[in-house]
C-alpha cells in the first residue's frame, strides 16, 4: 500500500514505512482550505490546515506501507483524518519522482468541500491573518504552517502559494511580539533568504494539456496545467 502525504503527513507520518518517494499528484493542488477548531485553532478562533482541492499539481511524499501492516496503518490514518468528516479518502494515481520513476496507486485524503469547515479560496493577506493567531490543542497555526514549509524545502519542493502565506504571518508575529514555541518565526526568516538564494524543485509551467493527458490523468485531466 502507499499513502500520499501533502501536509503534516509528510514529516510526522505516524506510521512505519518500508520507502518514501518524492511524488507528484496530478488535478489536485495543496491549499489552506481547511478550517482547524480543535488541533491548531479553536470554535472561537479557527486554524487553517492543508487539504488536496480541485485543479493544479500537488507534490508531496509517497510512502510505501509493507503488505502485512496495510490494515493497521489504513485503519489509524481513517482515525486521524477523517473525525469531522471534511476530509475524504481517495485512491489516486501518483507518480514516483524521486528515486524511482514510476505511477503507482496511493490512499490520500482530499477536501470534501461540501462540508461546513471547507474555507475555500482565500487571499493570502487573509489567509496570513488567520494562520498568525489561531493556536489549538497541538500548538500554534503558525508553527504548523512553517513545519511544513521547512520540509518542502528539505525536499526542494517550491509552493509559492503557501510560501508568501507563511512569510507573511511570520512577519507580523516579529513585528508584534508573538511568540511561538518552534520559534517559527526566525525560522521562516531563514526560509526566506534560501529561497531567494537557491533555486528548488520548479513548479509545473502553465500551458495548454498535451495529447494523451486526458487518457492518462481521467476526468480530472482539464483542471491539470502544464
Amino acid at each position: 500500500m502507499w499513502v500520499f502525504g501533502y501536509g503534516s503527513l509528510m514529516w510526522m507520518p505516524g506510521f512505519g514505512f518500508t520507502s518514501q518517494s518524492i511524488a507528484r499528484l496530478s488535478g489536485y493542488h495543496r491549499a489552506l482550505c481547511i478550517r482547524s477548531t480543535h488541533y491548531r485553532g479553536t470554535l472561537a478562533r479557527p486554524g487553517l490546515v492543508f487539504g488536496l482541492d480541485w485543479g493544479g499539481v500537488c507534490d508531496g511524499v509517497a510512502f510505501e506501507v509493507a503488505s502485512g501492516q496495510a490494515a493497521g496503518v489504513l485503519s489509524a490514518l481513517r482515525q486521524r483524518e477523517l473525525i469531522y468528516g471534511v476530509y475524504r479518502e481517495a485512491r489516486v494515481a501518483v507518480t514516483l519522482t524521486a528515486p524511482q520513476y514510476r505511477v503507482v496507486q496511493a490512499i490520500t485524503f482530499i477536501a470534501e468541500r461540501a462540508h461546513p469547515n471547507y474555507a475555500g479560496p482565500a487571499t493570502v493577506a487573509a489567509q496570513a491573518a488567520i494562520v498568525r493567531g489561531a493556536h489549538g490543542s497541538a500548538g500554534a497555526n503558525l508553527a504548523y504552517l512553517i513545519n511544513t514549509l521547512a520540509h518542502l524545502r528539505e525536499l526542494s519542493i517550491r509552493d509559492r502559494a503557501i510560501e508568501r502565506v507563511g512569510v507573511l504571518a511570520a512577519a507580523y508575529a516579529n513585528r508584534v511580539g508573538i511568540e511561538t514555541s518552534s520559534g517559527a518565526s526566525a525560522r521562516v526568516t531563514a526560509l526566506s533568504s534560501a529561497w531567494k538564494n537557491k533555486p528548488c524543485r520548479p513548479a509545473p509551467r502553465r500551458g495548454k494539456l498535451k495529447p494523451g493527458d486526458q487518457h492518462r490523468f481521467g476526468h480530472r485531466a482539464a483542471l491539470v496545467r502544464w
